[in-house]
């Protein structure tokens, strides 16, 4: 009788011919391995086969990581009925957690209206952004650091409020860049030269720099010449597309403000923060923008104030306001710098420097019942927390080195004692990591050019991914999901790089199209049952520029929803494996984004 069942011996006899036969398999491709791994197989026509059938070059072959400036007419290969449309042009630039529209049902006290105000599940676009009419790639660094292509930023209001500044011109199809700023019309590397005789920026104790409201960060791009990294933030105001141009000239920069909650930056951070006019109202609340300085600021360093109220006598007046109330706001400047242990080391012209003290030994303030001192178990807790009036606790902890030395060293945090993290974990993930970077160059041989500038790692670790690509050409945005069980960005800063933290079940502080190539390891398991993967791999096609590619590992199931879902949204993909192999269930997936551009015609979904 046809569909009849086997007896319970067939399958027992069945069950064990299966055990032998995948022992004997896996036994087999065991021996196999160690006999081609002694070298003894290498001439064997099988194995030449078997290796030039897995040549990554032949895989990759129909994905093209050049840029081509050009719209590809061709419709993307639809794997699942989803396609994603785009939304209209007027979303080009849209900032979904910093909309301006949003923005204007908030407060304007203490700049609240301009922190992160996201939209609720029913608000959300779930369309592709466009790029504007005429987009191309930006200019290859040095190149883009003086020249941003006009149809990538398309506004000019910029270039007419900063006329005599030397901020921005507009020549023809491209905007210029002469260095320029409110503080330093003169440019930029004077300023730099005038700071550098009084702090050590050429020896590597300087690597890590902040520029509070920073314009189109023009200190930041300069100090680039010294090998120093700086994270440039401004709000995104009445300066139309100051952080965009940033971006597009191929500075580190998120849209920011210093509002009422903390910034978004474990403490000891950075070697130097700057001010460079930037309209923030230091005296207020308490003193407490100051303090949230001191909190991200490393003991030794630097504290650069340039502009109002410094030099008052000069400026009062053409400030418009009275002798005695710019006198005042100063006075309390000074005061509260002491307060925190700061020691003014220059003041000429329009300029102040403080150096903040190497040790809790050293600040006798500390001591005073006046202080309000901060919960030290606080300090890197950030994440939408309010901004407090109290000064951060400075810990007893190893000297850190100078940079390059520091990339590699291991950082004091760890040495100090970080919950997960020891020594051997330290050495063993930049081993690993210097593996996976070597696969991924053999991949993309671009990786490492300068086709790549602008570079997001999604869920950094301990930011081996960022140390081994390490070059003057590119910077890393490492970003430490605040859900992670690891709180690691502290470690990321103490090698001498960058990063932030945030949450990928919300839109990134930034732009559309800030970055050339987008690395995320772990992250679609990290977030599964937290939030939509569509939102996040949505959001991943905002802020990735027209033929930029992708780099995502994660398990194969979770990869082959990811693919699924890009094939909808004019991404070309494929799926690798592991390095070590098809059995590891870890895979690869690599996907270049296509150019295209906007239109009036496109819709909003």
């Amino acid at each position: 009788m046809r569909g009849s069942r086997m007896n319970p011996g067939d399958r027992r006899t069945r069950s064990i011919m299966s055990v032998v036969i995948v022992m004997g398999l896996c036994g087999f491709f065991y021996i196999l391995g160690a006999w081609q791994k002694s070298g003894s197989g290498r001439g064997d026509s099988i194995a030449l086969r078997v290796e030039k059938e897995t040549d990554c070059t032949k895989i990759l072959s129909n994905l093209h990581f050049e840029t081509h400036h050009t719209m590809d007419g061709g419709n993307p290969l639809v794997m699942n009925s989803k396609v994603f449309k785009p939304c209209h042009i007027r979303y080009s630039d849209y900032t979904p957690c910093q909309d301006q529209n949003r923005a204007m049902k908030f407060p304007r006290e203490n700049m609240t209206y301009r922190e992160r105000h996201c939209p609720a599940e029913n608000e959300k676009l779930h369309c592709l952004i466009p790029a504007p009419k005429g987009y191309v790639t930006p200019f290859p660094w040095p190149k883009s650091r003086d020249y941003v292509p006009y149809a990538n930023a398309p506004y000019k209001s910029l270039a007419v409020e900063k006329a005599v500044q030397n901020w921005i011109q507009y020549q023809g199809d491209v905007f210029h860049f002469p260095g320029g700023g409110t503080m330093f019309p003169n440019g930029a590397s004077a300023y730099i030269d005038e700071l550098a005789s009084v702090i050590p920026l050429a020896d590597g104790t300087i690597r890590t720099a902040l520029d509070t409201g920073c314009g189109v960060a023009s200190w930041g791009a300069y100090l680039m010449d010294r090998n120093i990294l700086t994270m440039s933030f401004a709000p995104r105001d009445s300066h139309e597309a100051q952080v965009q141009f940033s971006l597009e000239r191929g500075v580190p920069a998120v849209i920011g403000v210093l509002g009422t909650v903390k910034l978004p930056y474990p403490s000891r951070s950075f070697d130097m923060a700057h001010c460079s006019r930037c309209l923030i109202p230091w005296k207020s609340n308490d003193g407490m923008y100051m303090m949230e300085v001191d909190r991200v600021l490393r003991p030794g360093g630097y504290w650069i104030l340039s502009g109002p109220p410094v030099n008052w006598k000069t400026y009062y007046k053409t400030w418009k306001r009275s002798k005695q109330d710019a006198e005042e706001e100063q006075k309390r400047i000074e005061n509260i710098a002491e307060m925190l242990c700061w020691d003014k080391i220059y003041e000429k012209g329009d300029t102040v420097i403080w150096q903040k003290k190497a040790n809790s030994n050293a600040c006798q303030n500390m001591n005073d019942p006046a202080s309000k001192m901060c919960n030290v178990q606080d300090a890197d807790d950030i994440w939408y927390k309010k901004m407090e009036a109290c000064i951060t606790p400075i810990p007893d902890g190893a000297q850190l080195q100078k940079f390059p030395e520091r990339l590699f060293a291991v950082p004091p945090r760890i040495l100090e004692g970080t919950p997960g993290v020891t020594e051997e974990v330290y050495e063993e993930d930049k081993k690993l990591w210097k593996k996976h970077v070597d696969t991924y160059k053999r991949i993309n041989k671009l990786i490492g050019t300068s086709r790549y500038r602008n570079i997001l790692d999604m869920n950094a670790g301990l930011g081996s991914f960022a140390a081994v690509l390490y070059s003057p050409g590119s910077w890393v945005m490492n970003v430490v999901p605040t859900i992670s069980e690891r709180n690691t960005l502290g470690i990321i800063y103490e090698r001498g790089l960058i990063g932030i933290y945030h949450d990928w079940c919300e839109a990134f502080s930034t732009y559309p199209r800030t970055y050339d190539m987008i690395h995320a390891s772990g992250v679609f398991s990290l977030y599964q049952n937290k939030c939509d993967l569509e939102d996040i791999l949505l959001e991943m096609d905002r802020i990735l520029r027209p033929e930029g590619a992708v780099i995502l590992r994660d398990s194969v199931e979770v990869l082959n929803k990811v693919r699924r879902t890009v094939t909808g949204m004019r991404w070309k993909s494929k799926l690798l494996d592991h390095e070590d192999g098809p059995l590891v269930a870890e895979k690869i997936l690599i996907a270049v984004k296509e150019y295209w551009v906007g239109s009036e015609e496109g819709n909003r979904s």
